[in-house]
């Protein structure tokens, strides 16, 4: 038996991820200045409009046009055995050559780390950047390898029998933050 899952709060909703976003633009212009070798890359399915955002900000601010990849993972994933018996894979696109960029990886939540491993080993398949960092729309904790967020819109303290459910309008008609919980299974 599977478990059920059901809404224990909403986190954020839509005007606050979008106080988030900007900050967090402007978080990565304080780090690496007027953006010009900036390149946002999106890991699928919900980092992709998160890095659209965050370039959409720079926009504003800077008036720099960042470009902005995006990542499938599918491949280089470490429990690709457990996910499908025939993963889908879906297209890898970066609009501009990687070597020497800042490359700032985009997803919508940090949790053991894995997913991050599994996009840097995608990443330096296809260049190699000057730097590599991580923005994260929730850091929610529970680590399993070392890594860490560069720029975190918001951090979470989070049970193990708790999901963060991310919704992007571009991804689900509607931008908010679900804290949902598991039961049973």
């Amino acid at each position: 038996m599977s478990p059920e899952v059901h809404l224990k709060r909403t986190i954020l909703e839509s005007k606050q991820i979008s106080r988030i976003i900007r900050r967090m633009a402007v978080e990565i212009l304080e780090r690496e200045g007027s953006g010009k070798d900036l390149m946002l890359v999106g890991i699928r399915t919900r980092g992709v409009p998160l890095a659209e955002a965050l370039a959409a900000e720079i926009l504003k601010i800077e008036e720099v046009e960042v470009p902005v990849g995006v990542l499938d993972i599918t491949l280089y994933r470490d429990d690709l055995s457990t996910i499908a018996p025939q993963p889908v894979v879906k297209e890898t696109h970066f609009p501009t050559t990687l070597s020497d960029r800042c490359l700032v990886l985009c997803d919508d939540v940090l949790y053991t780390g894995r997913t991050i491993r599994a996009a840097m080993d995608a990443v330096i398949d296809f260049g190699r950047p000057r730097v590599i960092r991580l923005a994260v729309l929730i850091d929610r904790g529970h680590r399993e390898l070392p890594i860490h967020a560069d720029i975190v819109g918001k951090t979470l303290q989070t049970q193990a029998n708790e999901v963060v459910d991310v919704h992007f309008t571009e991804t689900d008609g509607e931008s908010k933050v679900l804290l949902l919980e598991k039961s049973g299974g």
